[in-house]
């Protein structure tokens, strides 16, 4: 009877030995599943590629982002959009967004990356991965020709702009609209009294041979730099990065500027990782 008890009581710890070592076999692989699945999850660049597509955030903004006669956006930006879909084997798809709600179309995926002339400011690398400085540029006061004393002109600015924290921060009086586009028109029909842009976009947009020959740019307000902004933590931007070491270096990058009159505002960009 001893030697009876004492097999089962040897064969019952031999079966637990088993299944105890199983179970913790078990264990520790499906940590390790999962933790893969959780980094293809996180890489914003595995995400665009396996749905085929890097949609692009913007506003209608020459010379960074606007339309041909045939409809297509083109621009500097838009070029250089295209030029990192083209590297990440997807297509690029342009998307008009409100400006004012950039950070929010980018946590929700409506688009994958904001590049229209964004000014790095506290703000944007704080609710964003961006990239490093592209392009150098500045806030401008547009005036018609005509324009003297400015004391009381009420300023058309888009919203969530760089133009409308310098109006903030001067205390002008404003007319907040949708885009840079929109502020030039306001001006021009006489519903605003000046507008604040981009230098770049003042460059390209007033002035002798352009849409609006009768304005002119005075005062800069600041000084500023342009970057991409991606979803917070997103590895895009460091991927972005690369491309614009690289196009800097065989010179397509300025190939691209000189294209769109923007050569001279190019930032030097460091050698690719």
């Amino acid at each position: 009877m001893k030697k009876k008890l004492a097999l089962m009581l040897t064969l019952a710890l031999t079966v637990g030995t088993v299944l105890t070592g199983c179970g913790k076999a078990s264990d520790g692989a499906a940590p390790a599943a999962a933790d893969s699945a959780q980094t293809s999850e996180e890489s914003d660049v595995a995400y665009i590629q396996e749905k085929g597509t890097l949609i692009v955030g913007i506003t209608e903004f020459a010379p960074m982002d606007y339309k041909d006669d045939s409809g297509e956006w083109i621009g500097f930006d838009a070029d250089m959009a295209r030029v990192v879909a083209k590297k990440l084997g997807v297509e690029a798809q342009f998307v008009v967004i409100d400006w004012d709600n950039k950070i929010m179309e980018l946590e929700a995926k409506s688009i994958d990356v904001v590049w229209n002339g964004m000014t790095l400011t506290s703000e944007t690398t704080s609710a964003m991965e961006c990239t490093r400085p592209y392009c150098n540029n500045a806030q401008v006061i547009v005036v018609p020709d005509t324009a003297t004393d400015t004391a009381d002109f009420v300023y058309a600015v888009e919203a969530g702009s760089a133009g409308e924290a310098a109006a903030q921060e001067k205390g002008f009086q404003m007319n907040v609209v949708a885009s840079q586009a929109d502020a030039l028109m306001e001006v021009a029909s006489g519903t605003s009294d000046a507008a604040i842009i981009d230098l770049l976009m003042a460059g390209a947009m007033i002035g002798e041979g352009t849409s609006y020959p009768n304005m002119k740019h005075t005062d800069e307000l600041t000084t500023e730099e342009y970057g991409v902004g991606c979803r917070k933590g997103s590895d895009l931007a460091a991927y972005i990065n690369n491309v614009f070491s690289e196009t800097y270096a065989d010179g397509s990058m300025k190939e691209t500027a000189t294209t769109y009159g923007v050569q001279e505002a190019l930032v030097e960009q460091p050698k690719a990782e």
